[in-house]
């Protein structure tokens, strides 16, 4: 096969008109979906901090002389 007769098979199986949206709806679903599940794997940590609060607390006072920052946070 030549370079030509590809290019015309190309154009002809291109040619045919369908509706775009229905051959390519599986593509924002599968979009949207994606998103929901991120969302929903971020928003399960949220609070994750305060859950523990009193671990920090108590951690913080224990070593407060070596949590002690000066300067520029160093």
């Amino acid at each position: 096969m030549s370079i030509a007769t590809l290019i015309a098979f190309a154009a002809a199986e291109a040619g045919h008109s369908g509706n775009v949206m229905l051959e390519t709806v599986m593509y924002p679903i599968i979009a949207i979906s994606t998103f929901a599940l991120l969302a929903l794997v971020t928003s399960s940590y949220r609070h994750v901090s305060n859950r523990h609060a009193n671990k920090a607390e108590a951690y913080a006072r224990a070593h407060a002389d070596e949590l002690q920052q000066t300067g520029h946070g160093h």
